[in-house]
């Protein structure tokens, strides 16, 4: 049983790390449109994103546990890309507006008046009984008593009552 440990394959980058940055970077703008533009549904309480940066965190740090990358700097070096692309993404959206519409989904009215609004169903397929079990978690069991429901960009479901 060998217990050595090789520092130089721990700690110095097999790969450039202008390479990491530049591979972390495309990746993490290539899903955030792809996710930009899923339906929003499927993501629950936490955002698009917020999903996206926890899948490619952990995908990046098992890399730097592991011999996909050959030292920790790596792994980590590809973390704090992923992390500043997120910060940076979302400092962008809240320092100019106008950026907005396309970096945070836009909310979705799906019930306005006590009418559904079945085109806007379709669009994020949602079927009517899941839309129904979400009102009634909200306390709502008829449509006629919504003045506004509509579906957040990071998934929720608000609901205005005529109340």
């Amino acid at each position: 049983m060998d217990l050595s440990v090789d520092w130089s394959s721990v700690f110095v980058p097999a790969i450039g790390l202008a390479e990491i940055i530049v591979r972390g970077s495309l990746m993490y703008l290539g899903l955030f449109m792809i996710m930009r533009f899923m339906a929003r549904r499927q993501a629950g309480h936490f955002g698009p994103a917020d999903l996206l940066v926890i899948v490619l965190i952990a995908d990046a740090a098992q890399n730097g546990l592991g011999k996909e990358y050959g030292s920790v700097t790596e792994g980590l070096t590809l973390v704090l890309t992923i992390v500043a692309w997120e910060y940076l993404l979302d400092w962008i959206a809240w320092r100019f507006p106008v950026t907005r519409p396309y970096l945070k989904p836009p909310s979705l009215t799906l019930i306005r008046d006590g009418r559904l609004i079945p085109q806007n169903l379709t669009k994020e397929m949602i079927t009517e009984d899941e839309l129904k079990s979400q009102l009634r978690e909200q306390g709502v069991d008829k449509y006629e008593d919504i003045k506004l429901a509509t579906l957040e960009g990071d998934g929720r479901l608000s609901v205005l009552t005529q109340r």
